[in-house]
């Protein structure tokens, strides 16, 4: 039996996190990569997110990343529109209320939320703004992931999102990764890194 492989995908912009769909949209199989028979994203990017994509051969991984007893830290780079106040970076500390499933409401953990320099390290393919519009940039640290939870968070607090990237999973990161690149690291490496 053949040994699981393990990658790390930058995922660019405008892609979505699937190899194959019945609508017309740029696949992670348009990556220039061979990826083997059996690989599948563990977890997802909305297609105007990008960074930090795992992809494995291992079906089991899903499971213990994202139903495992230890919550699993995931850092996000957000720029968002306008100035962002020190009450509203307390309220996304503490928790806001955001739309779930069937209409309900759910309300967010409590996370880290920083304020933060413009990433100098990150890839210039963002959304242009206008020269006399204010934005700030985040890192939120998250150990949970509801469907888009940090534009629902941004928006909660009345930002809209203009770029955000998954920089992290626990040590996984996109650091030295270009976007559309791939890095495989070995089975040993990749569960230590994700504290598996």
């Amino acid at each position: 039996m053949n040994a699981h492989r393990y990658f790390l995908l930058n995922k660019p912009m405008n892609m979505v996190s699937q190899f194959v769909s019945t609508h017309q949209v740029n696949l992670l199989s348009n990556i220039n990569f061979d990826f083997p028979e059996g690989t599948h994203a563990i977890g997802r990017l909305d297609q105007m997110s990008e960074g930090l994509l795992l992809l494995t051969t291992n079906k089991k991984v899903t499971k213990l990343l994202f139903q495992g007893i230890r919550p699993h830290v995931r850092t996000y780079l957000v720029q968002v529109k306008n100035k962002v106040s020190a009450d509203t970076l307390k309220q996304l500390r503490t928790g806001v209320n955001i739309s779930a499933s069937n209409g309900a409401t759910y309300t967010t953990a409590p996370c880290h939320v920083d304020l933060i320099d413009p990433p100098k390290h990150l890839w210039d393919n963002g959304l242009q703004l206008h020269e006399n519009q204010q934005s700030d940039w985040l890192r939120i640290n998250l150990t949970e992931g509801k469907f888009h939870q940090v534009r629902k968070m941004v928006a909660a607090m009345h930002h809209r999102c203009i770029r955000l990237v998954r920089w992290s999973i626990e040590e996984l990161t996109v650091a030295s990764i270009a976007p559309g690149k791939v890095q495989e690291v070995s089975e040993e490496y990749f569960f230590k890194a994700l504290n598996l």
